[in-house]
């Protein structure tokens, strides 16, 4: 029955703007899994149709980048260049500068969600061994991983399932993306040491961090390989998830050091458990013609979700109710105009900074960070994610009006 659909979408969505489910132990992932199987166990959806309704590709695609990234972490890559970053004798300023323009790059060319897991603890130890406040850092950490990662296809997932499902042009989505990405990290640095104000420094209890030591051999079969990936993304015309799957598929087959289990254990299970469920759950209301009705509603209120200004701003909006992700997959049947695309994807990742929950970036880097007893308040992390988000989003708007009008 629709109403049995429409009260597991509900309860799904719910779950995903509280990030759990009261009284239950379950996060979003866990949500939406359990929304899918609600669906199959009362006969909304049969076997077949719930595997017709996911997106198979950009799941290929997330996990061969994500074997790809476990070969770097396992390596120590991200260790030993945070490491090598934070410890850099330069002034506070610059230092932050380095962080912001080292976590940009990272998360544009793999998922954002591992650089920042692998770089939060390390920049804390080593802020605390120079008497630097860590705040700054951290809060510069996860908005230049976000802004950084809006920069291609690959910097997220959100981005992923855009390009994947609207078949978009590697290169041609960085020419759209690209700069407002640069312009947004200038940006990032510009307000972080605007609201820090020169207080770089203060003593605190010291933290040591045991991380994977730093293998060459092993590193550089990792950066080797994903060079070669964003090569073939750039110049070639062969499925991405094809690729990257290949690519993942190397790595475990020439590495003798590190066992398959080690790299399988690196891979963000939760995070390919949440898009399936909510892939599930999604198609069971598109084939009821809800998402539809709802838009020929807006439309008749003068509201038209394939205006790209007006897709822009329900996607900013929706984004900071449901997060970025579910948000994305709630407004892809509406993407029919030639820049929807960079529209989605720059709207939904640069609006995840406005507050905590915004991205899972944001909520990484919190949580890590509170493992090692530095807490950041809401309040805190809005004194920059609020600034960083309005400046940012305006200069993504005013460069896509500038690429529709050369176009």
């Amino acid at each position: 029955m629709e109403s049995t659909v429409f009260l597991i979408f509900v309860i799904v969505y719910v779950g995903m703007v509280l990030g759990r489910l009261p009284g239950f132990g379950l996060d979003r992932a866990g949500v939406a899994l359990v929304g899918a199987i609600a669906l199959l166990a009362f006969g909304e959806l049969t076997l077949s149709e719930a595997v017709d309704a996911v997106d198979a590709s950009t799941l290929v695609l997330l996990f061969g980048l994500m074997l790809v990234s476990a070969q770097l972490r396992l390596g120590g890559f991200y260790s030993e260049l945070t490491r090598r970053v934070a410890g850099a004798n330069v002034s506070p300023d610059v230092l932050l500068a380095l962080v912001i323009v080292t976590a940009g790059v990272l998360s544009a060319v793999l998922v954002n969600d591992i650089a920042v897991f692998a770089m939060t603890p390390l920049l804390l130890e080593i802020c605390t061994r120079r008497g630097l406040y860590p705040m700054p850092f951290l809060l510069a950490l996860a908005g230049a991983a976000n802004v950084g990662s809006a920069a291609t296809l690959i910097g997220n997932p959100q981005n992923v399932l855009i390009g994947q499902t609207l078949n978009l042009s590697f290169g041609r989505f960085l020419l759209d993306a690209g700069v407002p990405a640069l312009l947004g990290l200038a940006a990032v640095w510009w307000i972080v040491r605007w609201r820090t104000k020169g207080r770089w420094y203060r003593q605190l209890p010291l933290v040591q961090v045991e991380a994977p030591p730093f293998d060459r051999w092993h590193t550089a079969k990792g950066l080797v390989v994903l060079g070669v990936l964003i090569a073939a993304f750039l110049i070639g015309t062969w499925p991405r998830e094809l690729l990257a799957l290949g690519a993942g598929g190397a790595l475990l087959l020439v590495n003798r050091r590190a066992a398959s289990p080690r790299i399988l254990a690196n891979v963000d299970w939760p995070l390919l458990v949440l898009f399936t469920g909510l892939f599930v759950v999604n198609g069971a209301v598109l084939r009821l013609g809800a998402f539809q009705l709802a838009a020929q509603d807006l439309n008749r209120a003068g509201i038209d979700l394939e205006q790209p200004g007006i897709l822009f701003g329900i996607t900013v909006v929706l984004s900071n109710l449901v997060s970025n992700v579910p948000a994305v997959m709630l407004l892809l049947p509406f993407a029919e105009h030639p820049f929807s695309g960079p529209v989605l994807a720059l709207a939904s990742t640069l609006a995840g900074n406005l507050f905590i929950v915004g991205s899972i970036a944001n909520i990484i880097v919190v949580e890590q960070a509170g493992r090692w007893g530095f807490r950041i308040t809401w309040w805190e992390h809005a004194r920059v994610g609020v600034p960083v988000t309005l400046v940012t989003l305006l200069i993504a708007a005013g460069w896509l009006w500038i690429r529709a009008a050369w176009s």
